[in-house]
């Protein structure tokens, strides 16, 4: 038995099933392009602080992404779960997406790099700078030879006087890219700076800049990584897409039903919730694949509790969840996070975490998951 804090501040019994899902590694699914956003491994020797330079155990960091690609999940590198702009800035990015490209090139995996303008500073400037920063990272993520991600950028954000900047601004990435990327509409749940973006507060008028912009260029376009939390907005907005360009689900709370799709088509899967889901996740896909929706749903429906916690508001702290899961499954020796983040959480959501992945069976090794949590409960206080 281990005590873990429930409501109320009390300290309730709780036994660990030590059941483990055991999963082996496959290969890519075939019918759903599934990558997982990654997040980093902090080096928890660095002597930094929480307002950076981040110091980053690059093995760690590495041996995770080695994880996703060997259970046929893609790699979607240097996004938000990778703490972009909360602890990591952008020259340790630019080292993330070099370094991870080549792992990935070694691997055989595939990897696709978020590419933003978070080497501007508030106050960001006007457009033209806005503009450059994106090429500046585009350039180094093409250079490397990954795909791209265009991320949504603050900076854009407060710049942008209206929709048409919008259009001005990822018209000219279009034009200048090499391939295909995929566009990222996070909503203002994951980043409060980003209310408003793609020129509207109203998401309908929003909707229709975007799908202007691919519009303009869908040969450009891989796909859209849509991040509102809202399965009937995504819907409507994917329906809406141009054939060819798919809909990458961002929303970790309705994904299932999103990936599974219907008579009017599926979301295919960019997910921060899919680090720590990865074998289940792979293994879910690969059993649509064979047209086996029932195990599919019945793979990924028990997950759904567990990530509705992790992204609880203050969604923007779900990387500490994130985080807490690879140090309790063995792949990171700490929980430790740039910027300081692994103190985003309280403890008893922490807890809540790890019993919600005990139940689903998905720590490697039972016993050093439960050992890794009762040694967090002692630093902050619990009695064994």
């Amino acid at each position: 038995m281990i005590r873990l804090p429930g409501t109320g501040g009390r300290l309730l019994p709780y036994e660990p099933t030590g059941r483990s899902l055991d999963l082996a590694p496959g290969p890519p699914p075939a019918s759903r392009a599934v990558l997982a956003a990654a997040h980093v491994v902090a080096d928890p020797l660095g002597n930094t602080t929480p307002y950076g330079p981040a110091a980053l155990d690059w093995d760690a960091t590495l041996a995770f992404r080695r994880h996703l690609w060997a259970h046929g999940l893609g790699v979607a590198e240097a996004m938000d779960t990778a703490q972009r702009g909360a602890g990591l800035d952008w020259p340790a990015a630019a080292e993330l997406i070099r370094r991870s490209a080549a792992e990935a090139k070694a691997s055989g995996g595939r990897v696709v790099c978020g590419a933003g303008t978070d080497q501007l500073t508030p106050p960001y400037g006007p457009l033209a700078a806005v503009t450059a920063a994106y090429e500046e990272q585009l350039d180094l993520v093409e250079a490397a030879g990954a795909g791209a991600v265009l991320l949504a950028s603050r900076a854009l954000a407060a710049a942008a006087a209206g929709p048409d900047d919008y259009r001005d601004v990822y018209g000219t990435l279009l034009r200048q890219s090499a391939r295909p990327v995929i566009l990222h509409w996070l909503g203002p749940a994951f980043d409060p700076a980003l209310e408003g973006y793609w020129g509207s507060t109203d998401p309908d008028a929003a909707a229709d800049t975007l799908l202007d912009v691919i519009a303009a260029r869908p040969d450009k376009v891989d796909g859209v990584k849509v991040s509102l939390l809202d399965a009937d907005r995504e819907r409507a907005l994917r329906r809406r897409l141009p054939a060819g360009v798919r809909c990458y689900t961002g929303d970790d709370f309705h994904y299932p039903d999103l990936v599974e799709g219907g008579a009017d088509g599926h979301s295919d899967a960019l997910l921060g919730v899919f680090g720590p889901l990865a074998p289940l996740a792979a293994h879910a896909a690969r059993a649509l694949d064979r047209g086996d929706r029932d195990r599919f749903r019945a793979l990924l429906d028990p997950t759904v509790p567990l990530a509705r916690h992790l992204f609880a508001p203050p969604t923007h702290c779900y990387k500490t969840g994130i985080v807490l899961l690879a140090w309790l499954s063995g792949h990171q020796a700490h929980f430790t996070m740039a910027g300081g983040g692994h103190a985003a959480r309280s403890l008893p959501h922490l807890a809540r975490a790890y019993r919600l992945a005990d139940g689903l069976g998905l720590f490697p090794d039972p016993r050093l998951a439960e050992a890794r949590m009762r040694q967090l409960l002692a630093v902050h206080g619990v009695e064994p």
